[in-house]
């Protein structure tokens, strides 16, 4: 979105692009934010509220309530498979992408910590958000903002995003912004980065265990796991169909209509 903004393909120009690293992407992820910060005619600034992994692991070693729900006042955990079944809600977005956003947002309109903010409209913040994701499409709840969706204007899917990189930086990876243990990742995520970022899974994989190293993770004296098995992350079998020795009788027959 930034690139094609620079290129004149979505205007007007923004005065800045917001970054809001937790502090546990994959290496390329900010490899591609070095680089792009060179491409564009705008500042980049890189915000965050801590370093979520060890904010986590902090919290994974309390064990009383008092202790655990003191903590996740200051900040909320991500959406953790538990041993009991279910997951926790997923409040980490706002703490560790949505208030230091704002935040930033703020000091660059020049509106200080308490003071009274616009009752109209000043800044249009553009998200990022493609087709495959609309449903994640949510009006301001600050009177003072726009939420605007550039990527849901131009009818642009992720494949689309990544043809027009593709198309106009062939050299270049596009990669996908996520937490490395995000409970989000999909089996086939969580295969590719086996496979392809093998000191990212390690990582995932030591961080896994370490949940559950101190005891219980939660209020609820619950077990947390990264996977929706609730089983370690290296015990899981990742393998498609094809990898195990079976052939697969959709993959080149199939016109994607079952679902409809």
């Amino acid at each position: 979105m930034a690139l094609m903004a620079a290129e004149g393909e979505i205007t007007p120009m923004p005065e800045a692009a917001i970054f809001a690293d937790t502090g546990w992407e994959p290496a390329e992820v900010y490899t591609h934010l070095d680089w792009l910060e060179k491409q564009l005619p705008f500042p980049v600034y890189r915000v965050g509220n801590g370093d979520i992994r060890a904010d986590i692991l902090a919290r994974a070693k309390l064990h009383t309530r008092e202790e655990t729900r003191a903590l996740e006042g200051e900040k909320a955990s991500p959406p953790f498979f538990m041993g009991g079944g279910g997951m926790l809600n997923r409040q980490c977005t706002r703490s560790y992408k949505i208030e230091p956003v704002t935040k930033k947002t703020k000091e660059l309109l020049g509106i200080k910590p308490r003071q009274m903010t616009p009752k109209e409209p000043v800044v249009n913040t553009w998200i990022g958000i493609s087709m495959d994701e609309c449903s994640r499409m949510r009006d301001s709840q600050d009177k003072w903002r726009n939420n605007h969706y550039p990527l849901i204007d131009k009818r642009m899917s992720r494949t689309d995003c990544k043809e027009w990189f593709a198309k106009h930086y062939p050299d270049n990876h596009l990669p996908r912004s996520a937490c490395i243990g995000c409970p989000y990742h999909s089996d086939v995520e969580w295969r590719d980065m086996k496979l392809n970022d093998p000191v990212s899974f390690q990582d995932a994989v030591d961080f896994d265990h370490a949940l559950r190293e101190h005891g219980n993770f939660s209020i609820l004296k619950e077990k947390a796991y990264l996977h929706k098995s609730a089983k370690p992350l290296d015990e899981i079998d990742f393998r498609s169909l094809e990898d195990m020795g079976q052939i697969n009788m959709f993959e080149n027959e199939c016109e994607g209509m079952c679902g409809v």
